[in-house]
């Protein structure tokens, strides 16, 4: 049985960690870069990643921060995250950069982050994980397919626990994400890892 061991959800209003509001500074800044120097504040690549991996990550920075021995290499943690638009953003913004023959100048900077699963590689560069790193589409939040695939990855008896959930990122005013810690713990009065849990978080 998986065990919902903690859980984070961010959107323009604000972010929420397991229930409870994240108190971020007033400022001319956009939400993430406020959650960025608040409680993060150095990991300068943060500011080349493109905007869906900028909200997985702070999300996941939030997710973890109180996480013993946090940065000790491990396998038995897996990336998963499901999307709708995924990488849409950059691939409009790398679309522009090409779409002139007579201005034609592709961005390599841009580029690398055209593929919607480079958000589950900053989080796992970051942490030093080096399990399962994978992130689905889907037409729509589906609990029930996200939990089906998180629970096949616990298949494999490497996997220990699983960093996953929902990040959706269209522009500046439009995105959200909620991430989940799960794993087979027996955590106290946590809740269990079921679609009835995901689907009342998920649309927090």
């Amino acid at each position: 049985m998986l065990t919902l061991q903690s859980w984070i959800h961010i959107a323009p209003t604000g972010a929420c960690l397991e229930g409870h509001s994240v108190p971020v500074t007033d400022s001319n800044e956009g939400l993430l870069k406020r959650l960025y120097h608040q409680y993060v504040g150095d990991y300068p690549k943060f500011f080349k990643m493109d905007p869906l991996c900028r909200l997985g990550f702070i999300a996941s920075e939030l997710l973890l921060q109180n996480t013993p021995d946090r940065f000790s290499p491990r396998e038995d943690r897996a990336v998963i995250l499901f999307s709708h638009s995924g990488s849409f953003a950059s691939d409009s913004h790398y679309q522009q950069t090409i779409a002139d023959p007579n201005d034609y100048f592709p961005s390599p900077s841009v580029f690398v982050y055209t593929l919607a699963n480079i958000v589950t590689g900053e989080i796992a560069i970051r942490n030093h994980y080096f399990g399962e790193t994978s992130c689905y589409l889907l037409n729509r939040k589906d609990p029930a397919e996200m939990i089906a695939i998180v629970e096949e990855a616990f298949l494999d008896p490497q996997t220990r626990s699983a960093l996953c959930g929902w990040v959706e990122y269209v522009d500046e005013t439009h995105y959200e994400t909620t991430l989940f810690l799960v794993g087979p713990e027996d955590h106290t009065g946590k809740p269990i890892w079921n679609q009835d849990t995901i689907n009342d978080l998920i649309n927090f």
